[in-house]
């Protein structure tokens, strides 16, 4: 997996290792003094380095510019359909309190059931035995359903499924642009009409003092793709018309978009980090400054 990442623009395949053996993940990091043997750990090295792979790949790059989609890019896409249309069938219920719509559980439960039948769909027959395993990441990617919230945990959660999915060779480097602008980009669509529709928390949200109630990601490799743009600064996106005209190519537009629409007063007030973020000179600043800020949250 590491010598694919390490490969840009080439489509040599490499083999996977012959043994695989499959585990249900449990959780490892329950207390601070574990958070040193996770930074240390080839998971981490793993995930950091398809997390900055990605950001290559996407540099400089438009949401609609060509790329190739594969088959199983195309079976994401489906599962994931999938989940935005039985938040149709499961409208939010009648409750006293705004937040946390208990509908939320209902529709979580259904994925929970289905999580591995979803997987299957995806990854080859000769790799059934990884569904259980990579099941987990997908269960844990949209949110809490005792506390019906989302953070980006959760969102690390499906970059991290992703990540599984690029080591069994379900996924592959020539896939880079698909995984960002067609899969994860579709991920954040569902994920957007789950905190919409059930009026999910933000978990662990550092309000003011965080860049975004919800995401994180999608603001490193947005401003990945804002990377050199010939008239789009950092300074243009808190300004509506820039993010109104341009929204539809740029990731990190699309995300300050969400924001105005979910929040009311002077944008200054309620996305503080990102008002600051705007008088940074230049894009690749942005995104060198959110991957230090991503490593150390």
């Amino acid at each position: 997996f590491t010598s694919f990442l390490h490969l840009p623009g080439t489509s040599e395949e490499v083999a996977p290792p012959l043994q695989q053996s499959f585990m249900i993940p449990k959780k490892e990091i329950n207390m601070v003094s574990d958070m040193a043997k996770w930074k240390r750990s080839q998971a981490y090295a793993d995930y950091m380095g398809f997390i900055l792979t990605l950001n290559e790949g996407v540099r400089g790059k438009k949401l609609t510019c060509e790329y190739k989609v594969s088959e199983p890019i195309e079976k994401l896409v489906a599962l994931l359909n999938t989940l935005d249309r039985w938040i149709d069938e499961t409208p939010p219920v009648d409750q006293p309190s705004r937040f946390g719509n208990k509908a939320f559980r209902t529709w979580y439960a259904k994925l929970d059931q289905e999580a591995e039948k979803l997987v299957a769909t995806v990854i080859p027959k000769h790799l059934a035995d990884a569904a259980p395993e990579v099941a987990v990441y997908l269960k844990e990617s949209v949110g809490n359903s005792t506390r019906i919230d989302y953070g980006t945990g959760h969102e690390a959660a499906f970059a991290a499924f992703l990540c599984c999915l690029c080591k069994i060779g379900v996924l592959r480097v020539d896939d880079q642009m698909a995984i960002v602008f067609k899969v994860f980009n579709r991920y954040l669509e569902v994920m957007r009409k789950l905190q919409k529709t059930y009026r999910m928390e933000p978990a662990g949200s550092q309000g003011v003092w965080g860049l975004d109630d919800f995401q994180f990601l999608p603001f490193i490799w947005g401003s990945s793709q804002l990377i050199d743009h010939p008239n789009l600064e950092p300074r243009h996106f808190v300004d509506e018309k820039v993010v109104n005209e341009n929204h539809k190519d740029f990731m990190f537009l699309e995300c300050i978009l969400f924001i105005t629409e979910m929040k009311t007063g002077p944008f200054a007030e309620h996305s503080n980090q990102l008002w600051n973020i705007s008088a940074v000179p230049s894009w690749s600043k942005v995104n060198q400054g959110l991957i230090r800020m991503y490593k150390a949250e």
